[in-house]
């Protein structure tokens, strides 16, 4: 079970990674406007990831 974590944890960096390695421009742009966001959007932009990877993990299992 902790090589699987670690798997995921691993494959998760490659991908917050790719963006930023690619197109720096976009990356820095987007987060700008990220910051520039209310709490509770960032917060419905959190729950709605997690929602996401939960139902993700529920099909693939």
């Amino acid at each position: 079970m902790v090589t699987t974590l670690l798997t995921a944890f691993a494959l998760m960096l490659v991908l917050e990674g790719l963006l930023p390695f690619i197109a720096p421009r976009a990356w820095r742009d987007t987060f700008r406007r990220i910051t520039e966001l209310a709490d509770g959007q960032i917060r419905f932009i959190g729950l709605s990831s997690i929602i996401a990877g939960l139902v993700l993990l529920l099909v693939l299992t």
